[in-house]
């Protein structure tokens, strides 16, 4: 691959002889494959080869790159395939985090960084998980619902929207649209779309989010601020904007050296970020900041407990799930949804189940009718894949009609 000449010189000063040496040789090799497994759907590994990735306790670096649209656990919210750089969101977590909070998502699409906050946040938190894209927000609301966590609400909505609010959260995440210079081994769309003029469009950018979500973040809280690029623009020099202009405290968490996490690149500024560069680590490329607002104004945050009903009450806040799946209507008929069949509350409630196999379970994926045993009770069933539920089905007897979501249907079989 072709990398920009200024990109190679920019950065080749950045990370110095040896990062450097490291990072191009990276371009040498398959991308690493890694999963993070749902803690609320199993406690097994379905990978019995994977290696565990050290800063993430569900995180799991595979052998080999399997089909993942041909596993129905993956569809049933049982494993969420993740980059092992934004693993490190999980570590960051709970060395911070002690007890419940409500918590924001703010660019949160495809959803991966949101399912594993749920999974690391206390038992008792709540999470909005924020898409300003609606083609993105879609995608995010399948997978927060195939994931199945009642305590996540998905919304879409520009971060201006919430300053328009009264919530106040105690930990919001950004991990804001960057120039993508950490994708490039996988992404060629981001090598033809850098130029240093999109890195500081890109930069401007992030301070504008900033700026916009800052008033939602109780005093006291904490923000972490991540992207997946390299550049000391998007990364050091608006983590110092932040703690200056805005206030707050840069804190640190202890990392082990053989994790071979990169600090601050920015000359003399020494403050504790975390970088991960393809080569030097077995990962894509990410950079985290955590900091702490300053300030004793508004000493508390919206409760956890409250937070659903609180953002329901703001009628410009678009609220895709509030969390609570409900059945579809259609006429007369209630029809369960499949983000029932999903969903750890109220899964399997009340209706009989079918296990099927894994050539069946696949034709339901792609959204054929099914026959089912012969003592299968009539109507609606909740189909299951080596125990854990893909959707529903209505039962005729000679058939079972398909009710999974036509726009999570799998195209190829």
């Amino acid at each position: 691959m072709s990398l920009p000449q200024n990109f190679i010189e920019y950065t080749s000063r950045l990370f110095g002889a040896v990062r450097w040496e490291c990072f191009v040789q990276s371009f040498r090799y398959e991308t690493p494959v890694s999963v993070r497994i749902n803690p609320w759907k199993t406690a097994e590994n379905p990978f019995p080869n994977s290696e565990p990735v050290p800063w993430c306790r569900q995180g799991f670096w595979l052998k080999d790159r399997p089909c993942f649209t041909l596993d129905p656990l993956f569809h049933a919210g049982v494993y969420y395939v993740q980059e092992a750089a934004s693993l490190f969101l999980d570590y960051v977590l709970r060395q911070v985090v002690a007890a419940p909070v409500s918590a924001l998502d703010l660019c949160a699409a495809p959803g991966g960084k949101s399912t594993l906050m749920r999974a690391a946040l206390p038992e008792g938190s709540m999470l909005v998980s924020n898409e300003i894209d609606r083609r993105r927000a879609n995608i995010l609301l399948e997978n927060i619902l195939k994931q199945g966590h009642p305590d996540v609400l998905v919304t879409h909505n520009a971060p201006k929207d919430f300053a328009k609010t009264n919530l106040l959260f105690d930990v919001i995440l950004t991990d804001v649209p960057c120039s993508g210079e950490g994708l490039f081994r996988r992404d060629p769309t981001a090598v033809n779309e850098w130029s240093p003029q999109n890195v500081h469009f890109c930069a401007q950018r992030q301070r504008r989010i900033l700026s916009d979500i800052w008033p939602c973040l109780k005093d006291g809280g904490l923000l972490i601020y991540s992207t997946c690029t390299f550049n000391t623009y998007e990364n050091e020099e608006n983590v110092r904007w932040i703690a200056e202009e805005l206030g707050a405290d840069i804190l640190s968490v202890p990392v082990f050296p053989d994790w071979q996490i990169t600090g601050s690149l920015l000359t003399d500024w020494h403050q504790p970020v975390y970088r991960f560069i393809p080569g030097v680590n077995r990962s894509e490329g990410l950079f985290m900041a955590i900091l702490r607002k300053q300030g004793g104004k508004n000493a508390f945050s919206t409760l956890p407990s409250s937070l659903r009903a609180q953002l329901k009450k703001h009628p410009f806040l678009h609220l895709l799930s509030d969390g609570i799946p409900q059945p579809e209507v259609r006429g007369r008929e209630q029809i369960p949804s499949a983000a029932q069949a999903l969903s750890l509350s109220t899964q399997g409630a009340d209706f009989p189940r079918a296990e099927l196999s894994l050539e069946e379970a696949l034709r339901y994926l792609h959204r054929e009718a099914l026959r089912l045993p012969s003592d299968t009770p009539r109507g609606f069933v909740l189909v299951t894949y080596r125990g854990h539920p893909l959707g529903f089905v209505k039962n005729l007897g000679d058939r079972a009609n398909n009710f999974y979501p036509k726009p999570w249907t799998i195209h190829n079989l």
